[in-house]
C-alpha cells in the first residue's frame, strides 16, 4: 500500500475509532471492543511505517496550502517514528487498563472519556507526523483541547479547578510565547519546514537567538519548565488512566518531541552549539530538575509525587536538548521512550492501589505490598527504571545524556544528573519498603488481610506488561539509539 496513503490512515483512525465508540455507547462491550480494535489498528500502520523508516525510507503527504509556502504536511522521519510508536502502542495497553478502572470504579460518562482519548491519541499522530512547525502548531493545540475534558472529567470543583488551570496555562504559553516564536521564524526565514541542520544559520544574529529559543522553550508548555509548570501537578485531579495519558503516552511526551524538533530542525544542533545560545537553558533545566525533584520529596499524595517527578524527568529531556550534542540529543530520544514505559508502569501501579484499596496517601500504603505482590512488584520495577539501575531501560538513556555533558566537559551538569537520580531513590523507593518491609496497620489486621486483594485483572495484567517491557528495553535500547542516529548525523 502507498505510504501516503498510510500516514493519512494513521492519522484517521483514531477519529473513525471516536465515531464508533460514539454510536456504541449504548453497549459497553462493543464500544471497548472499538476502542481496542482501533488501537490495534493504528499500531499496525504505525509499524509499517515505522519499517519503512527503519529502512531509509522517507514519504511525505501533503494536506493543502495555507497561505503560499505554507502547508499542512506529514512527513515520516526517526524521532516523529519513535513518538507515534510509542503512542499508539501504550494506546492499546492503556485502553485495557482504563477497561478495568473505569468498570472497577463505576465511573460515570466514560463514552466521553473514551472518545476525547482517541482524539487525543489522533493528535498526537498528527503532531508525531508534522513536517513544519506550523502543523505541528496545530495539532498541539487540539491535543490540549481534546484532553481538558479528561482532566476534569469527576465534574468536582477541583476538577474543574485543576481543568482551567491546565487549560490556561497550556493555551497561554503555546499562545504568548510559542506562536510567536513561529511567526518570527517564519518572517526570518520564509519557512517553517523541518529541516536536517536547521533552518536559522545566517539568518539570525546570535545575539538574538537566545530571546528566540527562550520564546520556543518556555511556549512549549507541555515540557513543564518552570515557571510554567504547575498545570502537570493540577491535572492529577483526573483518573488515573488520564495521569497516564498526561504523563507517558501523549501530552508531556508531545511536550518533550517538540522541544527536540525544534531544537534538531529549527535552530540545527551544530549551529545553537557554535553560538551558546543554550547556555542559559542549561541551567533553567538544571534548576527545573533538582527543584520538582525536592517537591516530590515532600508529597504524600502518591500522584502528586510521581507528577513532580514527571516535571523532573522532562527536564532531563530539554537539559539534554539544550546541551546540543549528538549523543546527549541520541540520549533524550531515548529518554522519551524510557520515562514512558517507567512512568505509566508506576501511574497504573497508583490506580490499581486505588481500585483495591482507595488509598492515595503513601504514608497509608504500609504493608499492601504482601497483598498486591503484582502491583508493588511492578511499581518497584518501574521505580528501578527511572532511577536508572540495571537491567533497566532507565539506565541507557541517561547514560547517553550524561556522555553529552562530558564531552562538552560540563561537570556540574553531570553532577545535577547524578544528584537528581539519588533524589529519585529518595522519593520512589520510601514506596517499596514501606509496602514490602512494613506491617499491615493494626484495624486491617483485625479486619483481616483477606479482604484485600490485587486490583482487577484488567488493571493488573497492562502494568505487568510495561514493568516487563523496562526490563526488556535494557537489551533492545540500541535499537531504538540506531532508529535515531541519522537525526543528528
Amino acid at each position: 500500500m502507498n505510504t501516503e496513503i498510510i500516514i493519512a490512515l494513521a492519522l484517521i483512525t483514531p477519529l473513525i475509532g471516536a465515531i464508533g465508540i460514539f454510536l456504541s455507547a449504548n453497549t459497553p462491550n462493543l464500544r471497548e471492543t472499538i476502542t481496542l480494535l482501533s488501537a490495534a489498528v493504528l499500531f499496525t500502520f504505525v509499524c509499517f511505517l515505522l519499517h519503512q523508516t527503519s529502512n531509509g525510507q522517507n514519504a511525505s503527504f501533503r494536506l493543502f496550502e495555507v497561505i503560499p509556502n505554507l502547508m499542512i504536511a506529514f512527513d515520516i522521519e526517526p524521532l516523529g517514528m519513535l513518538f507515534a510508536a510509542i503512542a499508539s502502542g501504550l494506546w492499546i495497553i492503556n485502553s485495557l487498563y482504563s477497561i478495568g478502572y473505569m468498570r472497577g470504579n463505576q465511573e460515570e460518562n466514560q463514552t466521553r472519556f473514551y472518545i476525547c482519548f482517541a482524539i487525543a491519541i489522533s493528535s498526537s499522530m498528527g503532531i508525531a507526523f508534522a513536517g513544519n512547525m506550523f502543523t505541528l502548531f496545530i495539532f498541539y493545540e487540539i491535543l490540549t483541547l481534546s484532553t481538558y475534558p479528561l482532566v476534569t472529567h469527576k465534574g468536582t470543583p477541583e476538577a474543574k479547578a485543576g481543568g482551567r488551570r491546565y487549560l490556561g496555562l497550556l493555551i497561554g504559553t503555546s499562545i504568548g510565547f510559542q506562536l510567536i516564536a513561529i511567526i518570527w521564524t517564519w518572517f526570518l526565514t520564509g519557512t517553517l519546514d523541518f529541516t536536517p541542520g536547521g533552518i536559522l544559520s545566517g539568518k539570525i544574529e546570535p545575539t538574538i537567538l537566545p530571546f528566540l529559543l527562550a520564546l520556543y522553550m518556555f511556549g512549549i508548555g507541555k515540557a513543564a519548565l518552570m515557571p510554567f509548570h504547575s498545570w502537570l501537578p493540577a491535572a492529577m485531579v483526573a483518573p488515573t488512566p488520564v495521569s497516564a495519558l498526561l504523563h507517558a503516552v501523549a501530552v508531556v511526551k508531545a511536550g518533550a518531541f517538540t522541544v527536540l524538533k525544534v531544537v534538531v530542525y529549527i535552530f540545527g544542533i551544530e549551529f545553537l552549539s557554535s553560538t551558546g545560545a543554550s547556555t542559559w537553558l542549561i541551567w533553567a533545566a538544571s534548576f527545573t530538575l533538582l527543584a520538582s525533584s525536592l517537591i516530590a520529596l515532600s508529597k504524600d499524595n502518591l500522584k502528586a509525587r510521581l507528577a513532580y517527578s514527571t516535571v523532573s524527568q522532562l527536564s532531563y529531556i530539554v537539559l539534554a536538548a539544550a546541551l546540543a550534542t549528538k549523543l546527549s540529543i541520541l540520549g533524550a530520544g531515548l529518554h522519551i521512550v524510557t520515562h514512558a514505559l517507567g512512568k505509566i508502569t508506576l501511574f497504573m501501579c497508583a490506580g490499581a492501589i486505588y481500585v483495591a484499596t482507595h488509598k492515595t496517601e503513601i504514608s497509608d500504603m504500609d504493608g499492601l505490598g504482601r497483598v498486591m505482590p503484582f502491583t508493588f512488584i511492578a511499581f518497584a520495577i518501574g521505580a528501578f527504571s527511572i532511577i536508572g539501575l540495571p537491567p533497566f531501560a532507565g539506565i541507557w538513556s541517561k547514560w547517553y545524556m550524561a556522555l553529552g555533558a562530558a564531552n562538552l566537559e560540563l561537570f556540574m551538569v553531570i553532577a545535577v544528573y547524578m544528584i537528581s537520580s539519588l533524589l529519585n531513590v529518595g522519593y520512589l523507593m520510601p514506596v517499596v519498603a514501606r509496602a514490602f518491609f512494613k506491617p499491615l496497620p493494626q484495624q486491617l489486621q483485625a479486619s483481616g488481610s483477606k479482604s484485600l486483594s490485587e486490583a482487577p485483572l484488567l488493571c493488573v495484567i497492562p502494568l505487568c506488561i510495561t514493568a516487563l517491557g523496562c526490563f526488556v528495553l535494557f537489551f533492545f535500547a540500541n535499537e531504538v539509539i540506531d532508529l535515531l542516529r541519522p537525526i543528528v548525523n
